[in-house]
């Protein structure tokens, strides 16, 4: 843990039935960040300032968590994720191993914001998936393994696996081989 902080300065509880937020070893938590209680991390997490990890959601090791990103609870994240400056996970989101997401990319759970009362499902990101600054991925949809979501895309469907995701709406164009292949640290 750095900033001569031990894991439990940085971690709220808001409500005093949950239990506490377990963090792995070697944690770097900045000033700021705030994780809820009844949240699991494993080793080697970082995050920027003023992070957000809500409750009810498992994160593995090795994950960055940017600066202002939120994670708004109940999701899962895989090992090896970066997650950059001001990325948004809404509850319910599921995102696999080697993941990575530019600045400011959104993902969303509410098909209706406002309007009426609807189940909330957030996107799937599958292993290896790379999304570009800025993008927008939208409720229930599935981001497949190995594919490319272009900076300031709509993602309003399916992406099949090793697919590029361009545009907006996005539209599915072949991943370019120099795309292709896993994320590397």
């Amino acid at each position: 843990m750095s900033e001569g902080r031990s894991p439990t300065a940085a971690v709220r509880s808001d409500d005093a039935t949950r239990r506490d937020a377990a963090v792995g070893e070697n944690a770097t938590i900045r000033s700021g960040t705030v994780i809820y209680g009844n949240v699991v991390i494993g080793d080697d997490f970082v995050t920027g300032h003023h992070a957000l990890v809500r409750g009810g959601t498992t994160i593995g090791d090795r994950v960055l968590v940017g600066t202002h990103a939120v994670v708004d609870g109940d999701c899962t994240v895989g090992d090896d994720v970066s997650m950059q400056t001001g990325v948004y996970l809404p509850a319910n989101t599921t995102v696999g191993d080697r993941v990575f997401l530019g600045p400011n990319a959104t993902l969303t759970n509410d098909p209706h914001p406002l309007r009426r009362s609807a189940d909330l499902v957030g996107p799937t990101l599958e292993a290896d998936v790379s999304v570009g600054a800025n993008a927008t991925i939208l409720p229930g949809v599935t981001v497949g393994e190995g594919a490319f979501v272009a900076a300031g895309a709509v993602v309003t469907e399916d992406v099949p696996p090793r697919t590029l995701a361009v545009g907006v709406p996005a539209r599915h164009e072949e991943l370019p081989p120099a795309l292709d292949g896993e994320n590397v640290r």
